[in-house]
């Protein structure tokens, strides 16, 4: 066991209900790619099942849950290093529960953000220190606005130089147009942070970049196709 990848599914603002099969069915593809990217070098990929569907308000109930599996991983496989990858609402929930001593990477496609308020904080981002980052965001996202994750980005960028972020152009929140390349990008990110492999370049390049560059680094149609995995 070199690795594990928790999927954090997507999700709505309130709901005290269990999460639909719909939401965790949407999650195989990408569990799919990086099983296939790296189950040969001991990767291991679980999707976690929220106790309730949505957020919650101040209970941030997928955070507590990210916690709980992350503490699963190590009553299971010991000192393994974890990857938090969330899509949409579970996005925010990796981003936050990033301080988890097992947790080494965040991956957040199309984060669901909270709006700025004059009398509220925007979610902190001292737990990313130490962690290497990735986000992902559709610039044509309705769903989820782009702008608050290059904002949240740009924070985290201050304290940890290990944070990058990638714009995918004219593509919406559930990132379809280019999914192949979203999904190629997140497993080259995965096999960099967990199984020691290098970064293709234009990853390498986006984390070593400073703001705004390395933070609305476009993906080029077409990542991944000359990868080998």
């Amino acid at each position: 066991m070199h690795g594990v990848v928790l999927l954090l599914p997507p999700g709505p603002a309130a709901g005290i209900r269990p999460p639909s099969a719909l939401a965790l069915a949407g999650q195989r593809p990408l569990a799919r790619r990086l099983c296939r990217a790296g189950a040969a070098e001991g990767l291991t990929v679980h999707v976690v099942r929220y106790r309730h569907r949505g957020w919650n308000g101040a209970s941030a109930h997928p955070v507590r849950d990210a916690h709980w599996a992350a503490d699963e991983v190590v009553r299971r496989y010991g000192d393994v290093p974890v990857c938090l990858a969330g899509t949409g609402m579970g996005g925010r929930a990796a981003l936050l529960a990033a301080g988890h001593q097992a947790v080494t990477a965040v991956l957040a496609l199309a984060p669901w953000l909270p709006e700025p308020e004059a009398l509220v904080a925007p979610d902190p981002v001292r737990q990313l220190a130490g962690r290497r980052v990735l986000v992902v965001h559709g610039t044509n996202d309705e769903h989820t606005d782009p702008d608050l994750s290059y904002r949240l980005a740009e924070r985290a960028k201050k304290a940890n130089r290990d944070v990058c972020r990638f714009e995918v152009h004219s593509d919406g929140h559930a990132l379809r147009q280019h999914r192949s390349e979203v999904q190629a990008l997140a497993a080259d990110f995965v096999r960099g942070t967990l199984l020691g492999h290098p970064f293709a370049r234009p990853v390498t390049d986006a984390l070593a970049a400073p703001p705004p560059l390395g933070l609305r680094m476009p993906l080029a149609s077409g990542f991944g196709e000359s990868l080998r995995y």
